[in-house]
């Protein structure tokens, strides 16, 4: 009898804790409003040594990643994000990064040792970890990504680490890429 109150004493804990994990993983936010066909907030943005404005990028497919040089999570998905941008490149598409780094050197230290190919723009007006750009879309935790369309519509949102070059991904582009 003592033996069966102890296991179910630890199947309650650890069903509790399953629960608690399932509200902390962060790609999971209830009763957070679907953001997809609303228009993709603009902002000031360096491409390339060009300053312009996200607008300017309409008629591209936009993958917005919002990352720190100090987030491992944003860290691993970096290599999949330079293979995304180099198959998504050639069907007027780019992955662009705005980065939440208040230390320039940080950024620039990151770029080069996970060797970024896409485009990526620190945010200038970033204090401790905020970035304002990310703030303004909502962003809380990163990384998180936003899919702008064609037309300047956010498609979708992902929230933490993306394998973005899997299988599932790739389809997922080929379709949006293929509506114009």
């Amino acid at each position: 009898m003592d033996s069966l109150r102890k296991l179910a004493v630890w199947a309650a804990v650890a069903f509790a804790l399953g629960v608690l994990t399932l509200f902390a993983v962060p790609s999971y936010r209830q009763g957070e409003a679907s953001i997809a066909g609303q228009p993709a907030k603009d902002f000031r943005v360096t491409v390339a040594g060009t300053p312009e404005q996200l607008s300017a990028l309409r008629g591209k497919v936009v993958v917005l990643n919002f990352w720190a040089s100090w987030c491992p999570p944003c860290k691993e998905e970096t290599p999949a994000l330079n293979r995304l941008q180099n198959y998504i490149a050639p069907h007027n598409a780019l992955v662009l990064g705005v980065s939440a780094d208040e230390d320039p050197s940080a950024y620039e230290g990151f770029l080069r040792t996970e060797g970024v190919v896409y485009p990526t723009y620190r945010d200038p007006a970033t204090h401790g970890t905020i970035s304002p750009i990310a703030l303004d879309y909502g962003t809380s935790t990163y990384p998180e990504t936003f899919i702008i369309d064609r037309h300047g519509k956010i498609a979708r949102k992902f929230v933490g680490f993306q394998q973005w070059d899997s299988p599932q991904m790739l389809a997922y582009f080929d379709s949006l890429l293929a509506q114009h």
